[in-house]
């Protein structure tokens, strides 16, 4: 949570750690009120947060933080995220990295140069976000506190006006750097074309000077700050050649101002296709940003409706959606019937129809019919709102091989000023020629290009992520990303995953008294319980319009069963394994009990002296289990079913699927053991679920998919959710972290190879400096326009296959 506002008279607040009692807030709130500077504190025992007023503009949310502390609590550890400019290649936002990381109180802290925005992770009590923006600003880059989300309204103006006047930059460089190349072009027939040596200058200068003076700004702000980086090079080497045809003038040698002009031109303009390109890998963000309603229509006190902000809607109030509209909340229908698209959220193309009681996601576009909704969520809390954090967080973070660039990058630039040194002795030693010399070095320093190497990994994670976004799949960050296209095994939880999560009653059996009291019993005694299996005998004895009894004395047996005191008698309801662990002999029940387990769940129904019959409950398997597995086989990746259901029931829904491995009977807290084997063979495995009890197993996998149907604690704990209950998702996520790996491995390998190959052919002097300007542009446009062929990525296509995707073993 990060402080309110930094204005006097507003409000701040922060969570706090260590209150064990209401007293301990009332203790913070007096400790709080001697503290100069704050005013009117209000601590929350319930939600351990503290918020109070400043009386002046210069007591920062620190001071809060240390008096908190002081007081003999603690404040947890939070996250800012800060707006970055003036950066312009990879060693850039290794430098503001480096700074940052050295300010105290700072625990993590993470540059993304395709996004410009840095993630740190700090203590609040030993600095703030103010301080933050200081400690980047004095390296020489400019940062500012983002108060919302990455995308705002301000900003992509700012954004806009900034690329018109690079636009208009560039084509004034270019009308007069075009007179001074345009001879060349004609080779031998240009020399009578060839202009005088004092207009070329009058033409150069102005694209030196002012054209140019970013490079100088940039390289000044890079040495301030105790590096160098891209800026450095392009100054170094435009301003060596400048010079020496200013030398060569007065001398009546050789003037190369179209080699320094042509470089400006043709870097400024690869830098504005680089910022464009740049700016679409965030569309994803943008995307979801736009699908939110400005406008709601709200229901007021006086039984008025009214058209309010969406951001002014509060939990609680009731929101009317027209026909055609985007529904603005999240909530849940209190009167009408429609067909509600939820495709852009959820990436399910069909309709889906909601009455009253049904839960409706806000973004989503309502049908034909007249809905009234019972807000439940909104702004950040909203499904929408969630998934834009999601997404921010993944796009900000980095590729485990993101950390071998960044140090490379961090010694690219002093790197290629050494080679440039170089170049010019060589040349000097071997030929004499001082003109050539200084060529070569100018070649190779603008040849060399660390602005590839920052983009290539984030640009293609930011393009993948929102695409999957898109798509349904919530990626949290890029290590799972990583993580995802090694997958070679995926476990399924049976319930709610690979079948519907809504059993039904299949049959029941009475061996003593009648089936309506028997279902009633089951029903009394699970009438506490919140497991599917206990709602689905609730749900059957409400339609049966049967009354369940009061009950006391009730106690859960994990993976085992309930039991229950009804009308004075201790009545148990649970698996055939644990009747028979209670005592009672099921010889004679063994066959009709086999039978009905082939196709449901069977429950057994017992007092302590007598079993009193069976419930069969089935849970309808999900129409999208089978093609979901069957395409998981088809890219040689094994599916395991994992159930706490007996062995023939899960055998027979495992065969229906088409899986072939299933491990039934399994209790909760056995789950993560199972995926613990997995992985101790060597399989790369993904678990799949969606409830509380799959939570350890979701943490201990390698990549853990949490159905957004679930519980919360299942989807907090996966690195992954699927926006929808489908088990087809499982392959696009696989699919589109291959996609983006691989866009990441031909990114690096074309970043490296590019200067590989580049470098030494600009000091042995094969490429002037005009071409050396040219190819540097361009290696950076290429490799951003390659990570946005990400883009064209459709949920559905085959995973291509993965060349170190290890075969699925036994």
């Amino acid at each position: 949570m990060r402080a309110a506002s930094d204005l006097r008279g507003a409000r701040i607040s922060m969570p706090v750690r260590g209150m064990s009692c209401s007293s301990c807030a009332q203790r913070l709130e007096q400790a709080l009120r001697e503290v100069d500077g704050l005013r009117d504190p209000v601590v929350n025992f319930a939600s351990e947060n503290a918020s109070v007023e400043r009386t002046s503009g210069e007591v920062s949310p620190k001071v809060l933080a240390q008096a908190i502390e002081s007081a003999g609590f603690e404040v947890p550890v939070q996250t800012i995220r800060l707006r970055l400019s003036s950066m312009t290649c990879a060693s850039c936002s290794n430098t503001i990295e480096t700074a940052l990381r050295r300010q105290s109180g700072v625990v993590s802290a993470q540059v993304n140069f395709a996004s410009e925005i840095a993630t740190v992770a700090y203590d609040p009590s030993g600095i703030d976000g103010v301080e933050l923006a200081a400690a980047v600003e004095k390296v020489g880059y400019g940062a500012t506190v983002l108060r919302g989300k990455t995308v705002d309204v301000t900003a992509e103006r700012e954004l806009r006006r900034a690329e018109r006047s690079d636009r208009m930059m560039v084509v004034g460089a270019a009308l007069l750097t075009l007179p001074l190349v345009f001879p060349m072009f004609l080779g031998p027939w240009g020399e009578g074309l060839a202009l005088s040596p004092w207009i070329q200058l009058t033409l150069a200068l102005p694209v030196q000077l002012i054209a140019g003076s970013r490079f100088y700004q940039g390289a000044w702000r890079s040495i301030r700050g105790g590096s160098a980086n891209m800026d450095v090079l392009i100054a170094l080497g435009t301003s060596a050649a400048f010079l020496l045809s200013l030398w060569n003038l007065g001398r009546g040698g050789h003037l190369f101002f179209e080699s320094s002009a042509a470089v400006i031109t043709l870097v400024l303009f690869g830098k504005g296709l680089e910022a464009r390109a740049k700016r679409s890998s965030t569309q994803a963000i943008r995307s979801l940003m736009e699908l939110q309603p400005d406008i709601a229509n709200v229901q007021q006190d006086d039984g008025q409706w009214v058209e309010v902000p969406t951001d002014a809607v509060g939990r609680g109030q009731l929101v009317i959606v027209k026909p055609g509209e985007r529904i603005p909340v999240d909530g849940l229908v209190e009167a009408g019937v429609s067909s509600v698209d939820e495709s852009l959220v959820t990436g399910e193309s069909a309709p889906v129809v909601k009455g009253a009681g049904d839960r409706v996601t806000g973004a989503s576009i309502n049908g034909e019919g007249l809905l009234k909704i019972r807000v439940t969520e909104v702004g950040e809390g909203s499904t929408l709102g969630r998934i834009i954090e999601m997404v921010e967080q993944a796009q900000g973070s980095k590729a485990p091989i993101q950390e071998t660039v960044d140090r490379v990058s961090a010694v690219f630039v002093p790197s290629i000023l050494g080679i440039s040194v170089l170049t010019v002795l060589a040349w000097l030693l071997l030929d004499g020629e001082v003109e050539q010399a200084v060529v070569a070095a100018v070649s190779v320093l603008v040849v060399a290009c660390p602005c590839a190497l920052g983009l290539a990994t984030p640009t293609a994670l930011m393009v993948g992520t929102g695409r999957a976004a898109r798509g349904g799949i919530l990626i949290k960050d890029a290590v799972a990303l990583e993580r995802t296209h090694k997958i070679d095994v995926v476990i399924f939880d049976k319930t709610g995953t690979l079948t519907e999560g809504q059993p039904e009653i299949a049959k029941v059996e009475a061996m003593h008294g009648s089936e309506e009291e028997l279902l009633r019993l089951a029903a009394s005694v699970q009438q506490g319980s919140e497991h599917p299996l206990a709602k689905a005998v609730l749900r059957g004895a409400q339609l049966a319009g049967i009354k369940v009894h009061p009950t006391e004395n009730f106690q859960t047996r994990v993976g085992e069963g309930i039991e229950a005191s009804v009308e004075g008698k201790t009545i148990f309801v649970g698996s055939p394994r644990w009747m028979t662990e209670l005592g009672h002999d099921l010889g004679p029940l063994q066959t009709s009990i086999s039978a009905a387990q082939s196709g449901g769940t069977v429950m057994l129904v017992a007092t302590a002296k007598l079993v009193l019959g069976w419930i069969s409950v089935a849970d309808p398997i999900r129409a999208t289990a089978r093609e979901g597995v069957a395409r998981l086989r088809e890219i040689g990746i094994k599916s395991v079913m994992l159930t706490g259901d007996n062995a023939i029931t899960a055998q027979q829904v495992a065969k229906a699927i088409g899986i072939e491995s299933v491990i039934a009977e399994v209790l909760p807290e056995q789950k993560s053991k199972v995926v613990a084997e997995m992985r101790a063979k060597g399989h790369v495995v993904a678990m799949v679920g969606d409830g509380i009890n799959d939570t350890p197993a979701l943490a201990l996998a390698d990549v853990g998919f949490a159905m957004s149907t679930g519980t919360d604690a299942a989807m907090h704990t996966a690195p992954v959710t699927l926006m929808r209950a489908d088990p087809r998702l499982i392959a696009d996520a696989i699919s589109i972290s291959r996609a983006t790996s691989r866009k990441i491995r031909q990114n690096l390998f074309w970043a490296f190879g590019y200067n590989v190959l580049g470098i030494p052919l600009a000091a042995s002097g094969i490429l002037s400096p005009m071409i050396a300007g040219a190819a540097m542009a361009f290696s950076s446009v290429s490799v951003v326009s390659n990570a946005l062929l990400l883009r064209r990525w459709k949920s559905g296509e085959a995973p291509a296959a993965d060349s170190r995707l290890v075969e699925t073993r036994d």
